[in-house]
């Protein structure tokens, strides 16, 4: 017979505010196999888990069920404690009577009480069917993946490789450096967005760890934490980096230019053949065969001629290859919102209103004017420019309700170069609210109003149109209650972040979750915020949620500091609370094999009496994460999931239905 130990959590007043704990305590006496039941005001502090350790001891208890928060708080503390007493940690249960109880039925407490006995009463059921279970080990490939080459990734494989690990940088883009390569320059220092950015890129290229994979991309991933078998597929760039030496004749001397600078946000030419910008990382250029004349029309192979070392291959192919890591880091960064979507601002059919990136362009030295800002229409300096903020930010109307974080300092940022470059020119900005939530970024903003006189209009923009070779911006200032119509030269959109078109499609292949914008989503936001539901897989940057670059930083090193905790054991301990399969139950019909979402089942033909075989399910037990889509999904019943067994969710069901 149990004997089962029932310990309810004041949890402050949280729990205790609303629901009668003492009353739980009594009724759990009376439950079959509770020997022993107390309230406690703090039971995850040092003296809660202390009198559960003295209770198991004194009471000769076999299991406990803690009756307190949420079992993703604090389930790993209890069983913790339970392991100290002497019991195995997972024949103990949480019933969660904060959350799903007083936290949501705050205006009927006897309802709130009832319920708690209930929701307690359940745990009592299950964990009477409670099994004791053994921990799994598994080995660890201490080699990290990480995906995206912009500063978060470039940060985050730093820092692993200076612990001694080997890193990949898989990177689609022909270089490393991601958005931040395109800034001119940062908020709130002004300092220079290439030289604080292409120290780091070199020293990625050049650390004897860190191994480079740019053009590339992961197409398929199987495994688990610590053994991920992952392909990468190396795309065809046309030229053999380990003879070409960087010269530059190939692109000098193409004659194609039917192709758009992408790094230049597309207004600028580039050749055919090409490297994104001078200091790229690797600085090898490639072939865009969708530009080639020759991969078109046969023709030209002019590259090829003036290439002094013959580095130019028309006939390359792409590669792929399988390699093992023990842990991934995705950092792939951020799109801007599309701005066509808001079509009274005209941007795609007045060329003089452009994107903050496209700006960006325009005011960097080495961007395609030369950090001479001037209009695409006629290729003459502006006088009158106009910010407008929030473009795909703060905007139910477009799918947009969350803050971007960036753009109020971006454009401040933006409006204050403009002014050092032409101080005779007027900014203004129209803005929703200002958000400046960072260290000296308040005073960022008002330096940029107070000191450069950029002037900030508190209204949204309703109507941009051409008026001959002008722009008139019309739209409201809240502050004085007027309608306000201004004459520009250009209008810069202040474009929110949203995530990489290709982030969902990259999430399936590692069963990340991600929200409704398509942003990676955390473990837990306070305690688990740079790890995912897949245990070894971590995120870092925008992609996980948009921010800024010393949030950025940041968080690829918390990333990284996960990966290095990860690669210092020996051999990491996995959860048992997987599937299993009775084989003589078993028929076979591969159900399970074609639901299971990790790709922990196989199939094998298995000897079940002397001599005869026969096809069967297997659990891989590294890889299946006890999700129970096989359970559900067996016909024959064959399959059941340790720690949540069908008799024990039975039992629960029985208890809330008497």
């Amino acid at each position: 017979m149990a004997r089962i130990g029932v310990f309810v959590c004041h949890c402050g007043t949280n729990i205790a505010g609303v629901v009668d704990v003492k009353r739980v305590a009594e009724y759990a006496l009376t439950l079959p196999g509770v020997k022993y039941a107390i309230d406690y005001k703090y039971m995850c502090s040092d003296p809660g888990q202390n009198a559960i350790i003295e209770a198991v001891k004194e009471h000769k208890l076999d299991r406990i069920v803690v009756t307190a928060c949420s079992p993703r708080m604090h389930e790993g503390t209890f069983r913790k404690a339970a392991e100290r007493s002497g019991i195995n940690q997972y024949m103990s249960e949480m019933a969660n009577v904060r959350e799903h109880d007083s936290w949501v039925h705050s205006d009927d407490k006897e309802a709130a009480t009832l319920k708690a006995m209930k929701l307690m009463e359940m745990s009592v059921a299950k964990v009477r069917r409670s099994e004791a279970l053994s921990k799994m080990y598994a080995t660890v490939e201490k080699r990290a993946l990480v995906i995206g080459g912009g500063i978060a990734g470039i940060q985050a494989a730093l820092d692993i490789a200076e612990a001694g690990h080997k890193v990949v940088i898989v990177e689609k883009d022909p270089s490393i450096g991601g958005r931040m390569a395109q800034l001119d320059k940062t908020f709130p220092t002004l300092d220079c967005s290439a030289c604080i950015l292409t120290p780091k890129m070199v020293a990625a290229s050049q650390h004897p760890n860190i191994e480079l994979r740019v053009y590339s991309e992961v197409v398929e991933v199987n495994g688990y934490v610590g053994n991920f078998d992952i392909k990468i597929k190396k795309k065809a760039s046309s030229v053999d980096n380990k003879k070409c030496i960087s010269c530059g004749v190939c692109t000098l001397k193409c004659p194609s230019k039917r192709a758009q600078s992408e790094f230049d946000e597309k207004i600028a030419p580039r050749k055919a053949i090409y490297t994104p910008f001078p200091q790229a990382v690797p600085n090898k250029p490639v072939i865009d065969r969708e530009a080639c004349t020759f991969f078109l029309t046969g023709k030209c192979r002019i590259c090829e001629k003036v290439c002094p070392t013959q580095a130019i291959d028309f006939n390359q192919q792409d590669e792929v290859v399988t390699e093992k890591f023990g842990a991934v880091v995705l950092a792939t960064g951020f799109d801007i919102f599309d701005s066509n979507v808001y079509g009274e601002y005209g941007y795609g059919e007045y060329k003089d209103v452009v994107t903050s990136l496209q700006f960006e362009r325009l005011i960097n030295s080495s961007g395609p004017t030369e950090g001479h800002v001037v209009r695409l229409s006629d290729k003459k300096e502006p006088k009158n420019l106009v910010w407008i903020q929030c473009v795909g930010s703060r905007d139910e109307s477009k799918g947009r309700p969350y803050c971007s974080r960036v753009c109020c300092m971006y454009t401040a940022k933006q409006a204050m170069l403009m002014k050092e470059h032409y101080p005779e020119v007027n900014c203004y900005v129209f803005y929703i609210d200002i958000r400046a939530a960072g260290k000296n970024y308040e005073e960022f903003v008002q330096k940029a109003q107070n000191e450069y006189g950029v002037i900030y209009l508190r209204g949204r923009v309703s109507k941009i149109y051409e008026k001959k070779d002008k722009l008139i911006v019309r739209g409201a200032d809240t502050l004085s209650g007027s309608q306000v119509e201004i004459v520009a030269d250009m209008v810069v959109l202040a474009n929110g972040l949203e995530p990489r078109k290709d982030a969902k499609s990259l999430a399936q292949l590692f069963h990340v979750s991600y929200d409704q914008y398509g942003f990676f989503t955390e473990l837990h936001p306070k305690l688990g915020p740079v790890e995912t539901a897949i245990a070894g897989v971590f995120v870092a940057g925008a992609c996980q949620a948009c921010k800024d670059i010393p949030d950025t930083v940041a968080q690829a090193g918390a990333a990284a500091s996960k990966v290095l905790g990860l690669f210092s054991k020996e051999k990491m301990e996995v959860e048992p609370l997987i599937a299993k399969v009775d084989p003589l139950v078993c028929s076979g019909c591969e159900t399970c094999y074609n639901v299971c979402p990790y790709s922990a089942i196989e199939m094998e033909d298995r000897e079940v009496s002397r001599g005869n075989l026969k096809h069967v399910a297997k659990v891989l037990d590294s890889v299946c994460k006890g999700c129970g889509a096989c359970v559900g999904a067996c016909y024959s019943k064959a399959v059941d999931l340790k720690g949540f067994s069908e008799r024990q969710v039975y039992d629960q069901i029985e208890t809330v239905t008497q």
